[in-house]
């Protein structure tokens, strides 16, 4: 159980991009690699073939830059985790339902109805939102996806 609390601890984050002037009520697509402190899951040496069940356990979008960007902006998103290559993508979580004065900070609906362990055990993990904006901006926003993972012991 040890190794489910490491792998759970150090989430993938990415930053994804809000580009100034996007057009309001369309849909959107922004792309960008997932990282971790603990990407050892793919090394040799490690345990990673000692855990099973990969999945996402929580997500969170946070604005980076600015930091009071007010994610309300936002109206709804999906994220999607794949292969580097683009392959093997899943929905990993969802907000249909932002609050137009949400803040700097929103937690989302988690999918974890999908099993993650070969798209992590990659070398490079891709991160796909796809949102549509409530409000435009005039300045290009940085935001920070935070999901976090959780993985049961491998049964011997």
């Amino acid at each position: 159980m040890l190794q489910s609390i490491m792998k759970s601890t150090f989430p993938y984050t990415a930053d994804l991009v809000i580009m100034a002037n996007t057009k309001i009520g369309e849909p959107h697509t922004v792309i960008s690699t997932g990282n971790s402190y603990d990407q050892d899951f793919t090394k040799d040496g490690n345990n990673a073939n000692q855990i099973s069940e990969v999945r996402i356990i929580s997500a969170k979008l946070q604005s980076k830059d600015p930091s009071n960007y007010n994610i309300g902006n936002i109206s709804a998103l999906r994220v999607y985790m794949a292969k580097a290559d683009g392959s093997d993508e899943v929905l990993v979580a969802i907000r249909k339902d932002i609050a137009a004065n949400s803040g700097n900070s929103v937690v989302l609906d988690i999918d974890n109805s999908h099993f993650l362990d070969e798209i992590v055990r990659e070398p490079g993990v891709r991160i796909r939102m796809v949102y549509l904006l409530r409000k435009g901006v005039d300045i290009d926003v940085n935001l920070k996806l935070s999901l976090s993972i959780g993985a049961e012991p491998r049964e011997r």
